[in-house]
């Protein structure tokens, strides 16, 4: 049998989340769990539950899933491995146990999917977990992700809507990942900016995640399909106002000129769309605008933490090798949610 090559999916990695807008009106109809020992659910939109069983130790769940961003089947499955674990680390939790989720085309050359189950099983071994399992079914098209279970001491968690007015704002892996992917799709992306946007979908947030645990850290999430703004209103929770340098953005550089192109994704459009009216933007590119609303696969942890603690954390976080700054301040609740300038 002809052996069928992974192609870039139009509607690849965390651009094939539905937008959340429609996921905010369907999760609204559904009745909230009273369970005392669910200290987080679905109603917070945060990156994972979080389940006690006694009074020093909880459960971290999560799973996802999404089809290839990049056409190498083994490197298609570290990034969705990555992705998928990096929802613990989100939470301050340690990877435990993994599953594998395939959809699969059954005409396919099976040796795809065991070079993605292999990238993957690569990922939760570097995570320090055990893939145990995992489910398949046949599709007309590829699909891969994890379930993923974990654990945390219960006063150990970071929410993702946990902020204090005069926190600093960390972000851990460089933005653009979205459009650079987009720009690869038509044979336009430079060989520096896709191995730049491999290497950052594939390194796990493990690392970050245990460097911010170590200072007084208030909230984390990690910025996935609904872009850097989005995660970030949530994060404020109606209760504050983030304020954004955007000198201090970390991106990939070549982001700019593909945005000049207009390799742009609809994913970004919908996330504009949903938060876009609480954010104000002061002299900011349109390039710029689309860096901070694309959808990223892998993405970095977006943290709120101590302003005296940030600069030590920096300098540790730094040494991970991947662009990453302090990009904002935490302040008193104003007109609107994010403040760009």
């Amino acid at each position: 049998m002809k052996e069928e090559p992974i192609v870039f999916c139009k509607g690849g990695g965390c651009t094939a989340k539905l937008g959340p807008a429609v996921l905010t009106g369907v999760l609204d109809k559904l009745p909230k769990d009273k369970d005392p020992n669910l200290l987080i659910g679905y109603d917070s939109s945060d990156d994972a539950a979080v389940y006690q069983l006694t009074d020093d130790l909880a459960v971290v769940q999560t799973l996802d899933f999404f089809p290839p961003m990049v056409e190498d089947p083994y490197t298609f499955g570290q990034i969705a491995a990555a992705n998928a674990l990096s929802d613990i680390y989100a939470m301050g939790g340690d990877v435990k146990t993994a599953l594998n989720i395939v959809c699969f085309p059954e005409s396919m050359d099976m040796n795809i999917l065991g070079h993605i189950m292999q990238g993957g099983n690569e990922k939760v071994r570097e995570a320090g977990g055990t893939l145990a399992g995992g489910h398949s079914i046949n599709d007309d098209s590829v699909k891969y992700g994890l379930s993923v279970f974990g654990t945390i001491h219960p006063d150990h968690i970071m929410a993702n809507n946990t902020c204090c007015e005069g926190d600093v704002l960390l972000l851990t892996k460089p933005l653009g990942v979205g459009i650079v992917c987009t720009a690869q799709h038509v044979g336009d992306a430079s060989k520096g900016a896709v191995d730049a946007a491999v290497k950052s979908m594939s390194t796990l947030n493990r690392y970050a995640s245990e460097i911010v645990r170590k200072y007084r850290t208030h909230a984390c999430t990690d910025v996935t399909g609904f872009g850097f703004l989005a995660h970030l209103c949530e994060m404020m929770d109606n209760n504050f106002t983030a304020v954004v340098d955007k000198d201090k953005i970390p991106y990939i550089p070549e982001c700019s000129d593909y945005v000049e192109e207009f390799y742009l994704t609809a994913a970004a459009q919908r996330n504009r769309n949903h938060v876009g009216d609480k954010v104000k933007f002061l002299n900011t590119s349109f390039a710029m605008e689309e860096i901070l609303f694309d959808p990223q696969t892998s993405g970095g942890l977006l943290v709120s933490m101590d302003a005296e603690d940030a600069k030590k954390a920096l300098e540790e976080l730094k040494m991970l090798g991947l662009p990453c700054d302090i990009v904002g301040t935490v302040e008193k609740r104003q007109e609107k949610t994010v403040i760009v300038c």
